[in-house]
């Protein structure tokens, strides 16, 4: 059964929406990404990138680097995931809305999202009393005021609804094609230079 329900954006704020990298996108870390907006307001926005691995650690290592030792087999298939360019070593887990942090530590993204950036999801996880689904990620996105609004001005970004594939889907490759698809876009026909009609 799905647990995933689809949140319309707040008025020009896109929070609970994905953004999708256009072909033009000059930053080669951000070529191709699928980002989910964790906050967006008039003060900025922070978002989570869905499909792009950090290569060098698991999620065993990242459990023994904060000491907790999992007490479940069947964490194999959860990757670590390369969050955004910003603050790197700090982890966060995107989940689903059935966890919620004991210490009140936990945001609801919408009615379909958890976001926990403290060891007690992890821990949980851990454990085995995590949420049905989870994404482990490391660092983030980051725009200051009116910065992400200019981008997409300027043909960088297109965004999307959010999905439980592009949120919690294991085949990461396909995410971006997905997210284009999703707005009935062949992603052959997409240009790498930006216009404007």
């Amino acid at each position: 059964m799905a647990i995933f329900r689809t949140r319309k954006s707040q008025g020009s704020y896109l929070e609970g929406q994905c953004l999708i990298a256009m072909p033009n996108m000059p930053d080669p870390k951000m070529e191709q990404s699928v980002l989910f907006l964790c906050a967006h307001s008039n003060k900025g926005a922070m978002a989570l990138c869905l499909n792009k691995l950090v290569s060098n650690i698991t999620f065993f290592d990242l459990l023994r680097q904060l000491r907790i030792r999992p007490q479940v087999r069947t964490l194999n298939g959860l990757p670590v995931q390369f969050g955004g360019p910003v603050e790197t070593g700090r982890g966060f887990v995107l989940h689903s809305p059935d966890y919620a942090a004991a210490n009140n530590t936990t945001v609801n993204v919408g009615n379909a999202v958890g976001l926990t950036a403290t060891v007690d999801v992890l821990k949980a996880i851990a454990d085995g009393k995590g949420p049905q689904q989870a994404m482990v990620a490391l660092g983030y996105a980051g725009w200051g005021a009116g910065q992400l609004e200019q981008e997409i001005q300027r043909n960088g970004w297109l965004t999307c609804p959010a999905d439980e594939y592009l949120l919690f889907g294991n085949n990461l490759t396909y995410k971006w094609e997905h997210a284009i698809r999703k707005l009935g876009v062949n992603p052959a026909q997409l240009s790498r230079d930006a216009g404007r009609a």
